[in-house]
């Protein structure tokens, strides 16, 4: 599988990445680790999941995605695969997770991180994203900014700081953004360069 840089991390990724957000409702854990094994056995190393899978989400399948990654990671040599995962933002009115609508702040962040790193059973993640903005923006598909849905949101300066923190860790080794919109996106590489905060190196979108 030929595979190219990932932004400008020093990750090298193959040309498909294995998404995962079925795993734990329309797929179970035997055709999961099925769908792993056969990823990897053709040359798949990047594996996608999210701490608010499975998908649609509901309450009684949060989680459920990246533990059944996790039974299965814990017997593969780690160094060989790229996994990838993502905090859950309120944008989506998750209201289950931790309390929610989760904030992008640093405990939720942080308590985001400790959760994943948990259920996949792993000591670090590769890929850490951010699902979904924080603040009031047009989501699948809309392209048209409503005001009236204005909110409170933690600054892209705090996000990147937390983040920051869990990358001197050695918790989280690159991070990303999903389903974000392009002044989004200038906003985190200004920012960054600005304070010298980690540079996003990806961005997952529709």
């Amino acid at each position: 599988m030929p595979t190219r840089r990932l932004g400008t991390s020093t990750l090298n990724i193959p040309d498909l990445c294995l998404g995962t957000m079925t795993f734990g409702q329309q797929t179970d854990e035997a055709d999961a680790h099925a769908q792993l094994d056969c990823a990897l056995a053709h040359g798949i190393n990047f594996i996608d999941t999210a701490e608010m899978y499975a998908v649609p989400p509901r309450a009684e399948t949060y989680g459920a995605t990246e533990t059944i990654v996790g039974r299965w990671l814990k017997g593969q040599p780690r160094d060989r695969l790229i996994v990838a995962t993502k905090v859950a933002g309120p944008a989506r009115s998750l209201d289950w997770i931790r309390g929610g609508p989760p904030a992008l702040d640093r405990a939720n962040i942080h308590a985001a991180v400790e959760g994943s790193l948990r259920r996949l059973q792993t000591d670090y993640i590769d890929l850490y994203q951010l699902h979904w903005p924080e603040r009031n923006q047009p989501m699948f598909g809309g392209w048209q900014y409503e005001p009236d849905k204005e909110r409170e949101c933690t600054p892209i300066r705090a996000q990147l700081e937390a983040l920051a923190e869990l990358v001197r860790s050695g918790k989280i080794r690159y991070i990303g953004l999903s389903n974000e919109h392009p002044w989004g996106i200038m906003e985190f590489v200004r920012i960054a360069a600005e304070y010298g905060l980690p540079r996003v190196v990806s961005t997952q979108n529709a």
